[in-house]
């Protein structure tokens, strides 16, 4: 017998690194981009009932959140009768570049899965994901995938230690939809997925993608150091709107940080440390910020 409630974990994310390759025929961008999951979640609790039901703190209406929005699209597809109570208890931030609300829909698509008893497969949770949004599929995966397409070409790979991070997000928020719309003003991108001059440019920066994802997943620190070129291309848009976000990258690594980079579409930044010491250390010097520190997941329970 089930039992009448239960709770997952909703993990947040970070980009190693985030290429745009170009703006594609259906609006959307083609992205490359190395994903990993990291220890600080939102928690859904789920409780049967007869209608959905979100319980949140969030300002914004319910029907606008993800969460609503997977458990509506989902109970629509396979015609299920019953409803579900979903309360969302919020840690990861919103509109911080690192995921909450993909990670939150992902969660409750596999929560309701088993709610429901639909016995969904995985491939068939991620059809339904991509309706979602676009980072939505990537949570239903490893902990560490490398993210092609629109967000749908997923390629799992494995990390053998977890990394210290310190997450550092300034008071403001970014919108995604906006950022991606500006990069490609600024970059003067083309449908079918070529670019300005710019964007061209800027691809040379992550030639060795694979050699990249290998120090990430041997968690070799003196690797990782020495990519200073590795790059979020995304911060062409959200630095140039806040330079705010370059200072803290700047500052990151004044405070003993080896590697720093704007996660997805910002404002948060991360930096890689060798120990949680001095991760927690660092983090003082962010005291009008907040912060988290944080590691690197490698194996899901």
């Amino acid at each position: 017998m089930k039992a009448s409630s239960f709770s997952l974990k909703a993990p947040a994310k970070i980009n190693w690194f985030l290429k745009v390759l170009g703006l594609r025929n259906d609006g959307y961008h083609e992205i490359r981009s190395l994903v990993q999951k990291v220890t600080l979640y939102d928690e859904l609790t789920f409780f049967a009932s007869a209608d959905i039901i979100l319980r949140s703190d969030l300002n914004i209406p319910v029907k606008k959140n993800l969460v609503y929005k997977a458990a509506k699209l989902l109970k629509d597809r396979y015609n299920v009768r019953k409803g579900v109570t979903i309360q969302l208890k919020k840690n990861i931030p919103v509109g911080a570049g690192l995921g909450g609300g993909s990670s939150d829909a992902a969660t409750t698509l596999c929560g309701l899965n088993e709610l429901w008893s639909l016995y969904l497969p995985r491939d068939e949770l991620c059809k339904v994901a991509e309706e979602i949004g676009s980072d939505v599929p990537f949570f239903l995966h490893g902990a560490l995938s490398l993210v092609e397409g629109r967000g749908e070409k997923i390629s799992e790979y494995t990390a053998s230690q977890p990394l210290c991070l310190l997450l550092v997000k300034p008071s403001f928020d970014i919108s995604t939809g906006w950022v991606y719309k500006n990069f490609s003003t600024y970059n003067r991108l083309t449908v079918g997925g070529t670019s300005g001059s710019e964007l061209t440019k800027k691809s040379n920066k992550v030639d060795n993608i694979g050699h990249f994802i290998n120090c990430i997943g041997k968690a070799d620190i003196s690797c990782i150091s020495r990519y200073d070129n590795v790059s979020n291309d995304l911060e062409s848009v959200s630095l140039r709107a806040f330079p705010l976000i370059a200072e803290i990258k700047e500052k990151i690594l004044r405070e003993g940080a080896v590697f720093s980079l704007m996660s997805g579409s910002g404002p948060t930044v991360f930096g890689v440390f060798d120990s949680q010491k001095r991760a927690e250390r660092a983090s003082g010097a962010f005291k009008d910020f907040w912060t988290a520190v944080v590691k690197t997941i490698i194996k899901e329970n």
